[in-house]
Formats: C-alpha cells, sequence, structure tokens
C-alpha cells in the first residue's frame, strides 16, 4: 500500500542546550519516548484524523488525491494521499484497529496486509495527521519553541506572498503601479488618516483590493502603528484564552523585508492593565496567524523610516451579542480606553485594523453554495460598512447581533475594538471584493475603509 504523503519529518526539536555527551544522551532518551508515542499495535483503536484539518480533493498529473491543508501549520510538509487510500480514513475513528479494518476490508473481498496497512498508519502518525498522543506531544514542543523565541518567523512566505524580498517588491511594485490617484486628501480639509481597516485575504486572489487600501498611506511616516488583528485560532487553545479576548506579544515580526520591532513601552503598559482590559500575553495563537503578517508586508514595503507595532489579536467577541455590558463588553471598553488615552491625539501613531468581511458557503458550514447569497451578503457587508464610516459602534453591534453573525464577519472584532477607541473620526470605503471560490461553492467578501480625523474649527 503506497501513498502520496512526503511528510516524513516529525516536525519536533528534542535539542536540550546541553553540550557533547550528554546533549547526544538527551536527545537519545527523548527519542526513544517521543517514538514510544507512535501508533504501533496491531490491535489498538486508531486514533482520528485531526478535525482542524482540511481534506481538499485535487487533481495531479491526471491522479485523484485529497490534498491536507493544516491552517494551524503543524505539518511538516505538503501531503496528499490517493483517493482510494484516503477512503479509509473515516475507519479512523477511534473504533477500529489495523486488524478490524483489514478483517472487515476481507468481508467486502478487500484484500489488505496488516503490516502494509500498520506502516501506512504509523506513517500518518508521524506526519501529525492523527490526533494522537505523538501528535499531542509534537504540537507541544513546537509552541513551547514558539514561545521561547523572540521573533516571530514569517509562515505566509512563498504561498500568500513571494518568498523573496525582490520577488515581493516586484510584484508590489506593478500591483501599486497600475493604480493612480485615489483621490483621498491627506493634509487637506478632509483631516489627517487615523486608521486603516483593510482586508487580510490571500494576496494571491486580493492583491488589487489591497492596493487602494493601503496607497493612502504612502507618505505618512508615523512612528508607531497599533495593529488589532483578527485571531483565528485563539479557540484552539481553550481554555487558554478564555476570558482573554486580546492577546499581545512582544516578539519582534520578521517578513521577508526585514524586521519590525514591538512597542515595548506600551507593551509594559498594557500588561500592567491586563486584567481590565482582558489581555494576555500567552502568544501561542500568534504562531500561525497570518492576519497581522500580511499588513505588515504593505507597511513595510511602503515606508522606509523604523517604526514600531503594537500588535494584537483580537479574538471572538461573542458574549457580545448576548449580554453588552458583561465580562467581554467591560473588558473591550476598557481597552478601547487605554489606547484611546495613550493613543487616540497621538500624530504619530496609526491605528491598522485587519479583518475580511463574510465567509459563506459549504466550506464554512452552510448548506447551500455561497453563489445563491451573494445578493444577500452584498447587503449586509454594505450595512456593516455604513456604521463603519459613520463611527456608529451601537448601529454595528445590532447589526451582529441579528442573527448572530449570520455571514462570520471575521473583522468585526478587532474593528469594533478600534471605532470603540477612535473619536472624531470618519471614514470612507476605498475599496469592496468578493473571492468566489465556486469549486468548493464558498466565498468571502472582503474591503477597506480609510478613517480620517474631523477637521477642528478654529
Amino acid at each position: 500500500m503506497k501513498n502520496s504523503s512526503n511528510g516524513g519529518n516529525s516536525g519536533y526539536d528534542s535539542n536540550s542546550g546541553q553540550s557533547g555527551g550528554n546533549r547526544n544522551d538527551k536527545k537519545s532518551e527523548n527519542h526513544k519516548r517521543m517514538e514510544k508515542l507512535l501508533v504501533s499495535d496491531m490491535d489498538m483503536k486508531l486514533p482520528p484524523i485531526r478535525s482542524d484539518v482540511e481534506m481538499i480533493p485535487v487533481t495531479h498529473e491526471e491522479k485523484e488525491l485529497i490534498y491536507f491543508h493544516d491552517p494551524q501549520g503543524y505539518l511538516p510538509g505538503p501531503i496528499a494521499l490517493d483517493r482510494q487510500i484516503a477512503s479509509l480514513l473515516p475507519m479512523f475513528n477511534g473504533n477500529f484497529s489495523v486488524r478490524d479494518i483489514c478483517s472487515d476490508l476481507r468481508q467486502y473481498g478487500s484484500e489488505v496486509d496488516e503490516v502494509e496497512l500498520m506502516a501506512f498508519v504509523r506513517q500518518l502518525d508521524e506526519a501529525l495527521l492523527l490526533l494522537s498522543p505523538w501528535f499531542r506531544e509534537c504540537k507541544n514542543q513546537i509552541e513551547e519553541k514558539f514561545e521561547l523565541n523572540e521573533v516571530r518567523p514569517a509562515v505566509c512566505a512563498g504561498q500568500s506572498y513571494p518568498q523573496t524580498e525582490d520577488e515581493i517588491r516586484v510584484m508590489l511594485d506593478a500591483a501599486f503601479s497600475q493604480n493612480g490617484n485615489d483621490g483621498v486628501d491627506l493634509n487637506g480639509k478632509e483631516g489627517r488618516i487615523k486608521a486603516l481597516y483593510a482586508p487580510h485575504i490571500d494576496l494571491r486572489v486580493g492583491l488589487s483590493s489591497y492596493v487602494p487600501a493601503f496607497r493612502p498611506l504612502a507618505d505618512l511616516r508615523p512612528k508607531r502603528v497599533v495593529l488589532l488583528a483578527t485571531s483565528h485560532y485563539s479557540g484552539s487553545y481553550y481554555p487558554l484564552y478564555d476570558g482573554k479576548p486580546f492577546i499581545a506579544t512582544r516578539k519582534s515580526f520578521e517578513t521577508p523585508l526585514g524586521i519590525t520591532q514591538t512597542d515595548r513601552k506600551f507593551l509594559d503598559i498594557l500588561e500592567a492593565n491586563s486584567e481590565e482590559s482582558g489581555c494576555t500575553f500567552a502568544d501561542r495563537a500568534h504562531r500561525n496567524e497570518h492576519s497581522i503578517e500580511l499588513h505588515l508586508i504593505f507597511l513595510q514595503y511602503l515606508w522606509s523610516h523604523t517604526f514600531t507595532v503594537v500588535p494584537i489579536l483580537v479574538g471572538p467577541l461573542e458574549e457580545l451579542f448576548y449580554k453588552e455590558d458583561g465580562d467581554t463588553g467591560k473588558k473591550v471598553d476598557a481597552m478601547a480606553s487605554l489606547l484611546s488615552d495613550h493613543f487616540g491625539g497621538d500624530p504619530d501613531t496609526i491605528f491598522v485594523i485587519s479583518g475580511d468581511l463574510a465567509h459563506v458557503g459549504k466550506k464554512f458550514g452552510d448548506p447551500e453554495p455561497a453563489s445563491s447569497m451573494f445578493d444577500e451578503i452584498r447587503s449586509f457587508d454594505r450595512e456593516f460598512l455604513d456604521f463603519a464610516v459613520s463611527g456608529k459602534t451601537r448601529g454595528m453591534l445590532q447589526l451582529m447581533k441579528r442573527d448572530l453573525d449570520p455571514y462570520r464577519i471575521c473583522g468585526f472584532p478587532p474593528l469594533y475594538t478600534a471605532m470603540r477607541a477612535l473619536f472624531d473620526v470618519r471614514g470612507r470605503v476605498t475599496s469592496y471584493d468578493l473571492w468566489d471560490e465556486s469549486d468548493r461553492e464558498s466565498a468571502v467578501t472582503f474591503g477597506s475603509v480609510l478613517f480620517q480625523e474631523l477637521p477642528r474649527e478654529h
């Protein structure tokens, strides 16, 4: 039984920091301990395939395959299986052993060698596809290693955008040269730019919307960027972030365009007020998050001056839909007040908010295809963006409470938080688009809003 997996790397690092023979002995002991965690018994009930891994049908060189996409980034590399082999995976559910599967298949005239199937199962386990003791231990080691790092490395390079600085600059030079002036008055009657709400959709499908969103920032020279961004993965760490809607990190951010430092001084202030604001510095949710990284690419490209960032991921604010003045509401207000007090009137600080709009269709759990909902989601998005433009947080929340966020607006938490912190600003929509992922009957909408300070009367 052969498969198309190339996940031969176990994905864990056993370096101990010791030297010489002691270090080698330590590594050997750790390796033996880890090896014992792998599936090895033919009578053992097999652990299920991880539910957080997406299985996507693809065709490659006329072969029908199942491609595994891991949003959490634990897989050591791209993995694909022949669809016939993948048809066995539903039996990996905690109820069947290797012997059970082989015995069951024999009843239907299919002969599968137990040793061969065992080798296949072990390969899946080593590749971190099974929800097994091996996976849990490797996952913990990956997370612990990340926490010890002082720099958060790029995770989207070579995927959402090119791998090298030269390639990125060529791509963005071409993109920004295609569009002219976007009609933004930077210094005149419309007021100074204070904030930007922009997408974090994959650059391969949304680049044309990023350009009009970020172009107005090109001539700015802020010393600091408060970067509020959607946290897509905080729910995967329950209960780590229970009661903690805001996730900060002190790590510097590295991309192929360079390293951007964080504003340590304000982060110290934030930590001192973390209890009231519901902010944590347990930063595992930053490890594989793309929402900050994709915005930094544009800021690093547009600006040559040195600036720092205040990177804060914002988790779901669902409690607001049921009780506006509950624990979550009070923490959002505390965070907004803290940001407003320190940066609301600071001409050297700009707010950049990272979020997309609707997520609809079968990929996201809707029974009907996304194409049947295009008119209604565009209407909902229009209302949502109208409230953003006018700064009406109350109206935006009431809209989201209607049917409890029916279209999964992932940008609501960071945008709502930012709008609670900013006063005397008005916005205007600078882009709006829809990605129709028709082959999966799904779609994502995304747009941008530029916020400028209201002119002061003399």
